[in-house]
């Protein structure tokens, strides 16, 4: 049974949160544009591949046609990013599944916030809870309303808190830093906090927030 859908984002694979968190047979994978490539290579399973492909030279899809079967070529000028395309298709084949963009950070500025803000379109509302966005460094999770409790993630130091629109009566009650039942007028980012135990607790009552548990890279010496 298919639990999580991995859509691949045209971001190369360095940017890659760590794989092994997903198990093959509970994973579908969705190729899109050259993320499609880029997971093949990788001997990922890619089931579905979405995109108009112009980020590949001729010999790249002729390559990619001959190494996955299911793939739904679109036009380079259309309404739809490559990314919504594929959040489309995962949710027409995997509808209860939780899904997770790889490959849709780092790059074009305008591609990364299409796929920051992806989830606040009506359309895909219904999944906003189920979809997040995963890289080498930071792990975005969206939420609407509510109270609720996360876990820390063993090797990420930071944890923002992301109103990406008005919100009201955010209470942040165990991080090391706390607010109780403020309203935020505008989107902002409230960055830079950190787990002071194994979770944190924190409420809303209207808007739309994500919350980013993040590291810095080491550098290399």
């Amino acid at each position: 049974m298919i639990k999580d859908v991995v859509i691949i984002g045209g971001a190369p694979p360095s940017t890659w949160p760590e794989m092994s968190q997903f198990k093959i047979e509970e994973t579908a994978f969705i190729g899109v544009d050259r993320g499609s490539l880029y997971g093949v290579k990788a001997g990922l399973p890619i089931m579905e591949a979405v995109g108009d492909f112009d980020s590949l030279s001729e010999t790249e899809w002729i390559w990619l046609e001959k190494n996955i079967t299911n793939i739904s070529r679109c036009a380079a000028e259309k309404d739809d990013t490559d990314m919504e395309l594929g959040v489309l298709k995962a949710i027409e084949k995997y509808p209860k599944a939780n899904y997770y963009l790889i490959g849709a950070t780092g790059g074009r500025l305008d591609h990364y916030l299409g796929n920051i803000w992806l989830p606040l379109q009506e359309r895909f509302l219904p999944i906003l809870e189920r979809l997040s966005i995963l890289d080498n460094q930071n792990s975005i999770v969206y939420y609407l309303p509510g109270e609720y409790e996360i876990i820390k993630e063993a090797d990420k130091d930071y944890l923002a808190y992301i109103c990406l629109t008005p919100v009201r009566k955010l209470s942040l009650f165990d991080a090391k830093y706390q607010l109780d039942r403020v309203d935020f007028l505008y989107p902002r980012s409230l960055s830079s906090n950190e787990f002071v135990g194994e979770t944190s607790r924190f409420a809303f009552e209207d808007g739309i927030l994500a919350t980013i548990q993040s590291k810095d890279l080491k550098k290399e010496s």
